[in-house]
């Protein structure tokens, strides 16, 4: 895979501001209300067990779901935007023929489209399955063409839920390359992970959250040398219960 990234046009991405933003379904709290502000051009780490809110808060960050209570918004005109899944959401077609409808629908002149779709193919080591099915491409290839998709659409803020969780160790370590690669070229980045090691290696922020609350938003260094919670300790020492 080619990790040559190209920068984006300098734009001061707006701040995310979490306001007693809560998720309430069926009577249920999943999500406290929480408060929260993620600015600059930072990779954010979102980690907790399972159940924690994780992918709620990315959903909500992403607008794909409303807040209960309070309110989540952009300081600013909102980013351009784009979101990996942990398991991707490709079309039945072609791996080359998912990426030139995303150039489509983003209004890219058609004569373009398969130049821009194979270029990006490449980059992200895809290059001799073009014409493959996406959809019986490996969990580790469905990830990679989806980071392909969202590179091509440029996004100032990328979002990825758990995009490792259930990859090979190689594949990890090509998408964790390929997260590199969007933060160089100038886009911002919130990630949930259940990977301690991961997150060493990737934040420059972390976010904990357990049961639904926020429990520590620090940097990185500070995060894993003196958190200032007793259950950031817990969790980082492998004693918090899931």
């Amino acid at each position: 895979m080619t990790h040559v990234a190209h920068q984006l046009p300098e734009v001061a991405i707006p701040a995310l501001r979490f306001e007693g933003a809560s998720m309430v379904h069926r009577g249920q709290t999943l999500l406290q209300p929480l408060t929260l502000t993620l600015d600059g051009c930072r990779r954010t780490l979102v980690m907790g067990p399972n159940g924690a809110g994780k992918s709620l808060l990315m959903r909500l960050a992403h607008g794909l779901l409303l807040p209960s209570t309070g309110r989540v918004y952009w300081g600013g005109k909102p980013p351009r935007q784009a979101m990996v899944f942990q398991r991707p959401v490709l079309l039945k077609r072609s791996a080359l023929d998912n990426l030139t409808y995303a150039l489509a629908v983003s209004g890219t002149p058609w004569r373009a489209r398969k130049p821009l779709a194979r270029e990006a193919l490449v980059r992200f080591g895809l290059g001799l399955l073009e014409r493959r099915p996406a959809r019986v491409l490996s969990g580790g290839e469905q990830q990679r063409l989806a980071l392909a998709r969202a590179w091509l659409l440029a996004p100032e803020v990328l979002f990825l839920d758990e995009p490792t969780a259930a990859l090979d160790p190689a594949s990890m370590r090509a998408v964790e390359a390929a997260v590199l690669d969007f933060h160089a070229r100038g886009t911002r980045i919130l990630m949930t992970t259940h990977d301690l090691n991961q997150a060493k290696r990737l934040a420059d922020d972390v976010v904990l959250l357990h049961e639904g609350r926020l429990i520590e938003h620090s940097d990185a260094e500070r995060f894993f040398t003196t958190p200032a919670s007793p259950t950031t300790r817990a969790f980082i020492d492998g004693d918090l219960v899931w």
